[in-house]
């Protein structure tokens, strides 16, 4: 097995998974420590280091509200077990799982950025084990960005100081570990030319984002599931402009009391966290602190990039919940599911543009259990692509598990040439996946 890498920084030990197949390393740094001058900025690469990194845990995760266990709240119950997991401003690191026994083997290699509203998140949720996909002959990759005020805030003062990276920190960490994986992924057994990107909710968002602004030979294909949104009246996460966004920091800074770029970045981690929960916290953040049209990186805004033909496509595997994002449309009355129109607009934008591209469509629409019979809920199907259901609460049989085992494999089957179609574990043909693009079929997974 693959356990010690030499990349172009130094070299790594990572340690067996359960899977004493698969090697994983965890907690790999891609940029500097955002700290002290490098606090809202643009983030910097790392730098080599002497001797063997340990990669054997995972890094502290991006500042946000600490994880706490509410039994009455449902993202409590299903994801925040570990109030005293740690948090930090450095927290640039990503991780890697590898079936890999050499270097040269030129496996198939999947990027992975969470959601969380761009607000929450970090890459040691237990659905984003990597080992299950690993298992299947492919280089998994988990990444951290910054989240909230230390990735999306802007300020004249920030983008003086940077005008060429003044804003979307978080989306820069993004990139900048997607950079760091093209040059480095070669030593984990990976293939640097056969990249697929993927990422749910703002994740998802951010891949829509990472392929608005060109993949430049950093991603060939890319999954997005549940962050294609499109609302006619209710657009979500819509980027404003950059001058508006420097006004909210401004405002920003007169609230917690400082005048310049040079005193907040005197603030502790702690008291600038606090400063954020009393101005709103999450439920306020997720309004502006996401994010915006910087003319920069993000230039415009996904649709209206779709609408006027502007977007290098790749092939996408696109889809959602049913019981996500559900709205009232005001001109119909009727019950909308805000990401099923999102991906229902772009199918139409990319007929109209003669988009060559094969999509691949999806609905998740598997009865979940549990004594609180929480429907098709957000982020629930998590547990079913990354095949991790084991670590779950829920009262998963044996019939999930063969769900999850099938939507694993369509993923990895599409992560390794572009098609999700092919043979299941027992060796037998899997049920055909057709092309949404060719026509409009949309793979709904329910219990069989």
């Amino acid at each position: 097995m693959l356990r010690i890498v030499t990349t172009k920084l130094g070299k790594i030990e990572g340690i067996p998974a359960a899977d004493p197949r698969i090697t994983s390393f965890k907690g790999i740094p891609f940029a500097k420590p955002p700290v002290g001058n490098l606090r809202f900025h643009a983030p910097v690469p790392a730098e080599k280091w002497e001797g063997t990194l340990k990669a054997y845990n995972f890094a502290p995760i991006s500042v946000q509200p600490t994880p706490y266990y509410d039994p009455n709240d449902l993202y409590c119950r299903e994801w925040s077990v570990d109030k005293d997991i740690p948090m930090s401003e450095d927290c640039l690191y990503l991780n890697v799982w590898t079936p890999a026994n050499a270097a040269d083997e030129k496996l198939p290699v999947y990027v992975w950025i969470y959601g969380g509203g761009f607000q929450t998140g970090f890459t040691a949720e237990m659905e984003f084990d990597g080992e299950r996909i690993a298992r299947r002959g492919i280089v998994v990759v988990t990444l951290a960005y910054r989240l909230n005020i230390f990735g999306f805030m802007c300020h004249p003062e920030i983008t003086k100081e940077n005008p060429n990276e003044p804003a979307n920190f978080g989306l820069l960490d993004q990139r900048m570990a997607m950079q760091w994986v093209k040059d480095n992924i070669a030593a984990f057994g990976g293939d640097p030319e056969n990249i697929t990107i993927g990422g749910q909710s703002a994740g998802g968002g951010s891949v829509l984002n990472q392929i608005l602004y060109g993949h430049k030979d950093l991603f060939k294909r890319a999954v997005c599931h549940s962050g294609m949104f499109q609302m006619p009246d209710n657009n979500i996460m819509t980027p404003r402009p950059l001058k508006e966004a420097e006004k909210l920091g401004e405002e920003f800074f007169t609230f917690i009391g400082v005048k310049t770029l040079g005193e907040i970045r005197k603030l502790s981690t702690e008291q600038l966290r606090q400063k954020w929960e009393e101005y709103g916290g999450f439920h306020k953040s997720v309004q502006i602190w996401i994010p915006v049209k910087d003319d920069k990186f993000v230039k415009t805004e996904f649709f209206d990039a779709l609408k006027n033909n502007t977007v290098q496509l790749v092939p996408m595997l696109l889809g959602y919940t049913t019981d996500e994002f559900i709205f009232q449309s005001k001109d119909t009355g009727e019950s909308v599911n805000a990401v099923k129109a999102g991906i229902t607009k772009f199918m139409e934008l990319t007929e109209k543009n003669k988009s060559k591209q094969q999509n691949y469509c999806y609905q998740f629409d598997v009865e979940i259990p549990g004594w609180d019979n929480p429907g098709k809920f957000h982020s629930v199907d998590l547990w079913f692509w990354f095949e991790t259901l084991a670590k779950c609460w829920r009262p998963f049989t044996g019939k999930y598990y063969d769900v999850a085992r099938q939507m694993c494999n369509y993923l990895c089957n599409f992560i390794k040439c572009g098609n999700p179609n092919g043979k299941d574990c027992d060796g037998t043909e899997m049920q055909q996946w057709q092309t949404y693009s060719d026509t409009n079929f949309i793979r709904t997974f329910t219990l069989e």
